[in-house]
C-alpha cells in the first residue's frame, strides 16, 4: 500500500513528464524557463535514454525469467529420468551418491539464509513485523535487480550541467522506470500469476519479490517527487499511514484503481503511459481469470457449502461440497470466501484430502484393506468434496470458529466460495528416500503427499521406497486433526512396506498420553532432534532423498539447516512449503 500512496504523491509530478519528454510543448512557466536552458537535441536524447533504459529494464527482467526456465527444465528433466530409472530399482546406488559440485551450490547458495541459519521465523521488532531473512540466492537476485535500477537511474544524466536539467532528467527517468517496474510488480502480486506454473515457483518467494519491487517502485516514485519539488521549490512533504490486515488489503485495491487513473491522466501521450496500460491490461486480465475461475467452481447446483467440524485444540475441519471441483494433487491450496463472515475477504488453506466415492466402499474381505492404491489413483472422475484443518487465531479463522462453536453438534453448514486451485508442483516422485516435516496444522500440507507416495509405490509409478513422516504436535488431541484421514492411509496396500510415522508431543500432560500404537507408528514426547532424525534416514537411505518440511519457522530453520550440513556427502534436496500474506 505504501507503494500505491507514495504513487499517488508523485502523480501530480508525474504530468510533468510530458513536457520533457516532448520539447515543443513546454509551457511559459518556471518549467518552461529552465527546460530553454537545454537545446531540443538535449531534451530529445534524454527522452531516448529513457525509452532504451526502459527496454533495458524489461529485456533483463525477461533474461532472469528465460534462465529459470532452463533451470527449471533441466532439474524437471533429471527428476523424470530418475523417476523412470528407479520405478523398478530397489537400491538406487547411483542416484544416492550427489554431485560435488552442485552439493556444493545447493549449500552454500540455493538453501543457505542470507546470514546464518535464520530464514523462516520472521524478524520482530517490538509491534513491528520486518519480513523474514532472504536465501542467498534470493538475495543476489534482488540485489541485482536493485543495482540494475539504481544504476539505470542515474546513468546518462549530465550531472556537471546546470542543476535544473540534471533534476529534470532525473525526475523523468524515475518516473518512467517506477511506471515500468509497476509491470513485474502487478504480475508478481496475481494468484493467476503465469510464472508459477513455468517456472514452478511458489507464490510464497513471488511474493517475496513482489515486496521489492514494490520498494523499488516507491523510492523510485519518491526520488521522482523530490526531483521535481526540488524544481519548484525546496520543500515537501509526506503521509504514511497504517493499518490492520483487512483494511490494507481493501485499501490496497482501491488505490491500485485510484492510481491507475489518476496516473492515465497525467502520463497522457508520453511512453510510460504505454507501459501503464500493459500494467492495466494485465490486472484486468488476472482479475476477469480470477472471478471467472469463482464463479464456474461455486455458482449452480445450489451452490458450494462448507460444512463446519468442531475439533479439540481450537481447530474446525471444514469440508466442502462444490459444484465443479477439480482434480485435486498434492501441495494445493485454495483462497476461501465465506459470504456470512466477510464478502470482500478471501484467505489461503492447504487442501488437505479429496473424498470420493471410493473412500466410502466396504472394506474389500478378500483383500483385507478398506482402500486400494487403484482406488486412490482412479479418483479423479469422481471427486465430490475437499477438505482443510483452520487453526483457530484471530479475524477470520476466529469467526469460522465461532461459528462452528455454536451450533450444538459442534457441526454446521454455511455457504462458501472456494478459488483454486493454486500450487501443486513440490512433486517427491523421483526421490527413493522422502523425510516429511509437519509442525502443527503444517500437517494438512504433507498429508496430501504421505498419500499420493503411499499409492504411488503400491502401483509401481514412484522411485519412493523410504517414507518417513515427522509430525510435531503440543498435544496428543491434535491427533484428531487428521485420524479419519490418516485411518485410510493406515489401511492402503503396502503401506507397512514403505511408510513410518513418528509423532513428537511438545507438551504432553502426563506420560500416559505417549504410547507406540505399532513398530511404524511411534510416539515421543518433546521437540524431535531434527539433525539426529536426518543423519540417521541418510545413512541408510535408498536413492535420492528429498527432505519436505511446513511448520514453524523454528522448524523450518533447522531442517534446512541440517541438510545444508549434509551436502556434498548425500544427494539430499531440500523442499520447504509455506505460505506468507
Amino acid at each position: 500500500m505504501l507503494t500505491l500512496l507514495m504513487t499517488v504523491l508523485a502523480g501530480q509530478a508525474l504530468g510533468e513528464e510530458t513536457s520533457a519528454n516532448r520539447p515543443s510543448t513546454q509551457s511559459s512557466s518556471k518549467q518552461g524557463s529552465q527546460h530553454r536552458q537545454e537545446s531540443p537535441e538535449q531534451i530529445a536524447a534524454a527522452a531516448i535514454d529513457n525509452v532504451r533504459f526502459a527496454r533495458y529494464t524489461l529485456t533483463v527482467l525477461a533474461a532472469i525469467v528465460f534462465c529459470l526456465f532452463i533451470f527449471r527444465v533441466v532439474i524437471h528433466t533429471v527428476r523424470y529420468i530418475r523417476t523412470l530409472t528407479c520405478l523398478n530399482n530397489d537400491t538406487q546406488r547411483y542416484f544416492k551418491m550427489p554431485s560435488p559440485a552442485f552439493g556444493a551450490i545447493k549449500q552454500h547458495l540455493l538453501y543457505a539464509p542470507l546470514l546464518r541459519r535464520r530464514h523462516n521465523r520472521e524478524i520482530h521488532l517490538a509491534w513491528f513485523h520486518l519480513g523474514y531473512v532472504p536465501t542467498r540466492v534470493q538475495s543476489l537476485l534482488l540485489a541485482a535487480v536493485v543495482v540494475m535500477n539504481v544504476t539505470l537511474s542515474v546513468s546518462g544524466i549530465e550531472w556537471s550541467g546546470t542543476r535544473a536539467a540534471a533534476l529534470s532528467h532525473l525526475r523523468n527517468r524515475t518516473g518512467t522506470l517506477s511506471v515500468v517496474n509497476m509491470i513485474p510488480l502487478v504480475i508478481l502480486a496475481g494468484r493467476n500469476n503465469p510464472l508459477i506454473s513455468i517456472l514452478n515457483i511458489s507464490f510464497d518467494n513471488f511474493n517475496l519479490v513482489h515486496r521489492w519491487f514494490g520498494r523499488i517502485v516507491v523510492l523510485q516514485a519518491l526520488a521522482h517527487t523530490i526531483a521535481q519539488v526540488l524544481i519548484i521549490v525546496d520543500e515537501s512533504s509526506a503521509i504514511i499511514r497504517h493499518a490492520f490486515y483487512e483494511t490494507f488489503l481493501h485499501l490496497h485495491i482501491v488505490l491500485v484503481i485510484l492510481s491507475v487513473v489518476f496516473l492515465w491522466k497525467h502520463l497522457e501521450d508520453t511512453l510510460p503511459q504505454k507501459y501503464l496500460l500493459t500494467m492495466i491490461i494485465i490486472w484486468i486480465a488476472e482479475r476477469v481469470t480470477r472471478f471467472a475461475v469463482l464463479i464456474y467452481r461455486n455458482v449452480g447446483r445450489g451452490g458450494t457449502k462448507a460444512e463446519l467440524e468442531l475439533l479439540p485444540g481450537d481447530a474446525c475441519r471444514v469440508t466442502l461440497k462444490m459444484v465443479r471441483p477439480w482434480v485435486f494433487q498434492p501441495g494445493q491450496y485454495a483462497f476461501i470466501t465465506v459470504p456470512s463472515v466477510g464478502l470482500w475477504t478471501s484467505h489461503p488453506f492447504s487442501v488437505a484430502w479429496s473424498n470420493t466415492g471410493n473412500d466410502t466402499k466396504a472394506q474389500d474381505s478378500e483383500k483385507g484393506y478398506r482402500i486400494t492404491a487403484d482406488d486412490i489413483l482412479a479418483d479423479s472422475n469422481e471427486k465430490t468434496s475437499m477438505s482443510l484443518i483452520i487453526r483457530r487465531r484471530s479475524g477470520f479463522t476466529d469467526k469460522i470458529f465461532e461459528k462452528a462453536e455454536r451450533s450444538a453438534s459442534g457441526i454446521t453448514t454455511i455457504s462458501a466460495y472456494v478459488e483454486g486451485p493454486y500450487g501443486g508442483h513440490s512433486v517427491l516422485h523421483s526421490y527413493g528416500t522422502v523425510m516429511i516435516f509437519a509442525g502443527g496444522v503444517g500437517i494438512t500440507h504433507q498429508v496430501p503427499f504421505v498419500r499420493d507416495l503411499v499409492a504411488g509405490y503400491a502401483s509401481g509409478t514412484v522411485a519412493a521406497r523410504k517414507v518417513v513422516l515427522i509430525w510435531v504436535i503440543q498435544s496428543p488431541e491434535h491427533l484428531e486433526w487428521i485420524r479419519p484421514w490418516m485411518t485410510t492411509i493406515l489401511a492402503m496396500d503396502k503401506r507397512r512396506d514403505i511408510l513410518r510415522i513418528q509423532l513428537f508431543v511438545t507438551r504432553p500432560r502426563s506420560t500416559k498420553e505417549i504410547h507406540s500404537p505399532s513398530a511404524t507408528v511411534q510416539m515421543f514426547p518433546g521437540k524431535p532432534n531434527v539433525d539426529t532424525l536426518i543423519e540417521m534416514e541418510s545413512e541408510n537411505q535408498i536413492g535420492a532423498m528429498g527432505v519436505s518440511v511446513c511448520g514453524t519457522g523454528g522448524l523450518s530453520d533447522d531442517v534446512r539447516a541440517a541438510v545444508r550440513r549434509r551436502q556434498g556427502n548425500r544427494n539430499i534436496d531440500f523442499l520447504e512449503q509455506g505460505f506468507t500474506w
